[in-house]
């Protein structure tokens, strides 16, 4: 059974090109292109293609925002990004719009038709470069990313304050609230961290750098 495909890119020269390349391999059929993005949505919708390759940079809707209506109306379809951006921000822009491969237009014939046959199968597939990039993120320190996400805000300041070593009246007065509103909060700060009291909830919170201000 073929794979199915189709091409959303706003360069023509593009799209005829992997038509081109697609048609040279038995196995892989062109069954639409598409322009736009909103073109590349409606295509995915209408002929449920086994793959959507996608360029970032296009017109109406960005790429990005088509990886991401697609994922909304038709799941089944993997969008396998094709593009020039290697910038951080397009790459994990687009997995987490749903992208289920990434592939920079510089690589080589084979490995476009090997991203394809690999996304079509339910696989994840990115270029060398993006793979790298993604590891050295994912493995690297999150300066942006709050200690104890897992809290709401508010959930947050109580936790501070608790490994500043104020107790529930202190915390009450300090933040405006009702004392029986911090009892709530540390509840379910506890919940949240898996801890059996005060005491241990205040060793992770210092842990984390939290109670110093």
């Amino acid at each position: 059974m073929n794979v199915r495909i189709v091409v959303a890119d706003d360069h023509g020269i593009v799209r005829e090109g992997l038509g081109a390349l697609l048609s040279a391999h038995h196995g892989y059929e062109l069954v639409g292109t598409a322009a736009t993005g909103a073109e590349a949505v409606r295509a995915a919708v209408t002929l449920r293609p086994d793959v959507l390759v996608m360029d970032i940079q296009m017109p109406d809707l960005t790429g990005i925002e088509a990886t991401r209506e697609i994922a909304k109306a038709a799941p089944e379809v993997a969008v396998l990004m094709l593009t020039m951006f290697d910038d951080d921000e397009s790459v994990f822009a687009a997995m987490r719009a749903g992208a289920r491969g990434y592939v920079l237009k510089g690589a080589a014939p084979d490995n476009v038709i090997r991203a394809i046959a690999a996304v079509s199968a339910g696989e994840a597939i990115f270029g060398p470069g993006v793979a790298r990039r993604a590891l050295s993120y994912l493995s690297g320190p999150r300066p942006d990313q709050p200690a104890f996400p897992e809290l709401t805000p508010r959930e947050r300041e109580v936790l501070d304050l608790i490994a500043s070593g104020l107790g529930n009246a202190a915390i009450a007065g300090r933040l405006g609230l009702a004392p029986a509103t911090v009892g709530n909060h540390i509840t379910n700060i506890f919940a949240k961290l898996q801890v059996a009291g005060r005491a241990e909830a205040i060793i992770r919170a210092r842990t984390a750098g939290l109670g110093e201000g």
